[in-house]
């Protein structure tokens, strides 16, 4: 049998345990877990009320109406990692709309959007100087503090005509917009990823106190926005079955940046990383172009004309992003690798690897421990952030992507797939309810279950690399054959008559 005892000691899914230390939470006894979300929704509430006294405050010191179109583009969440509202900020400024984009700026969102004169961000201030006290106490103070917050900043900044928000994080995001909206007499526009609440309960279950108000609020708030956008057509039905919100399906598109990347612009994208990252750097001298040639893992360059190609023998570039959260397990992935490297230690004709996982999140630190522990001699493995302006440039330089993205609700579609199909990249991603929506099983790349599905998939598309043939190379060629619908086409279709026929 290939398998060997080694294996026992193969990378799992964090444990409940190992979850609550990565996210720092303490086990809490069921009785005191009642009291506490009884409490919090007795402060929430509390929270709202002062929200609508100080609106109904400024009500009369403020002269209502419209901003003559302009747009408050908001999420209560990082800017840097929030593209598809970036996005819509970008699409609004393209026809002339005034945008303050407000939200955190914990990473730099695209220079696209800073150097719009149209956009003008309104950075949130992070609340981390509340995390002091029980874990319950913390949450309940975050949401009034911000509550008070985003009121604040969204009276004090020039009147909107519309106020297009991101949910999730929607509490206490969504009441404080429409309360916000109330005041201006704008209208409120949801853009629904997916809910609030289903994510909250991979961390305390589906019916801790927290997570049934969340699920509460969300319905009951939901339900006042004027107008609602969607990822999927499975989450525009849910939304009117089991919430009555009428919305339109807008789906992730990828923008105009994400596309194949060119050998010059892969070689120079390379030589920056290897300065960082040492599976980017040359890993031993094979017969080159010239001997005046510098050197990537993937690609050397003639200094003396500037011509650019593929290295001998070079490794395979896997890629994969990621928030690092519970709804993406990286041990179906890190599993996976270790019957890649098995496969070639019993002398199947495969590439070495290089996987790059990138992303910032609070798991992050916990697979890192795994990776370490791993001993590979043919796959490397780094997790860097990259810059905004750098994500589609390695996408477009990679053979193969992987997705393991796993929705909390079975309604939201994973972003990154879009970005990787843009860029004409083929992709290995696990099952969930309505990824076929996205991902067509057996023409623009694989679905699959468990990491043995997955390691499988690896060694048929990797087989005889780097050769132009085979199923990866025919993915590839379906994916650039599609002509794909790009974020402003599909945009100007679905949303912009909602912002006319609204006026």
């Amino acid at each position: 049998m290939r398998r060997t005892r080694a294996q026992t000691a193969r990378p799992t899914a964090p444990s409940a345990r190992a979850l609550r230390t990565a996210r720092g939470r303490a086990a809490r006894r069921r009785g005191l877990k009642m009291a506490a979300g009884g409490g919090a929704l007795g402060a929430i509430g509390a929270a709202l009320v002062l929200a609508a006294a100080a609106a109904l405050w400024w009500r009369r010191r403020r002269r209502a109406g419209g901003g003559e179109g302009r747009v408050c583009v908001a999420v209560l969440g990082d800017l840097g990692r929030s593209p598809r509202m970036q996005y819509h900020a970008l699409s609004l400024a393209r026809h002339g709309r005034g945008v303050s984009l407000l939200g955190y700026l914990q990473t730099r969102p695209h220079g696209d959007v800073l150097g719009s004169g149209e956009i003008r961000v309104v950075p949130l201030s992070d609340l981390r100087w509340l995390r002091v006290g029980p874990k319950i106490f913390q949450y309940v103070v975050k949401v009034i503090a911000q509550a008070i917050q985003l009121l604040y900043t969204m009276l004090k900044m020039d009147r909107p005509s519309y106020i297009l928000l991101q949910n999730p994080p929607g509490l206490p995001s969504i009441a404080v917009a429409w309360v916000a909206c109330l005041v201006w007499r704008s209208k409120l526009i949801i853009d629904w990823h997916n809910y609030g609440y289903t994510i909250m309960s991979l961390n305390h279950g589906r019916n801790h106190p927290l997570v049934r108000i969340a699920k509460w609020y969300e319905k009951l708030f939901g339900r006042l926005s004027d107008y609602n956008l969607c990822v999927t057509n499975a989450m525009k039905e849910d939304l009117w079955v089991n919430c009555k919100i009428k919305a339109v399906t807008l789906y992730d598109r990828p923008a105009s940046y994400f596309k194949e990347t060119p050998l010059e612009l892969q070689h120079q994208l390379y030589m920056k990383l290897a300065k960082d990252y040492g599976p980017f750097k040359a890993q031993h001298i094979t017969e080159s172009v010239s001997s005046n040639a510098e050197r990537s893992a993937f690609t050397e360059m003639d200094k003396r004309n500037g011509h650019v190609v593929k290295t001998r023998g070079r490794p395979a570039l896997l890629i994969s992003s990621t928030s690092w959260t519970e709804d993406e397990d990286f041990s179906v992935l890190l599993r996976a690798l270790e019957d890649y490297e098995q496969y070639i230690n019993e002398g199947i004709k495969l590439p070495a690897l290089v996987c790059v996982i990138t992303g910032k999140g609070p798991l992050k630190e916990y697979y890192n421990g795994l990776i370490k522990k791993l001993h590979f001699k043919h796959i490397q493995i780094c997790t860097p952030w990259l810059e905004a302006e750098d994500y589609p440039l390695l996408l477009g330089s990679a053979d193969l992507g992987v997705c393991l993205h796993k929705s909390s609700s079975g309604l939201d579609l994973p972003m990154k797939v879009v970005d990787m199909f843009g860029c004409c990249l083929p992709v290995c991603a696990i099952y969930f309810e309505c990824l076929h929506e996205l991902v067509k099983h057996d023409e623009n790349g694989l679905i699959f279950r468990d990491s043995n599905e997955l390691a499988e998939q690896l060694k048929m598309l990797f087989l005889e690399f780097p050769t132009l043939e085979g199923k990866l190379h025919d993915f590839r060629k379906n994916l650039c054959a599609s002509k794909q619908l790009r974020w402003d086409e599909s945009w100007d279709q679905t949303v912009l008559p909602l912002f006319m026929q609204s006026e």
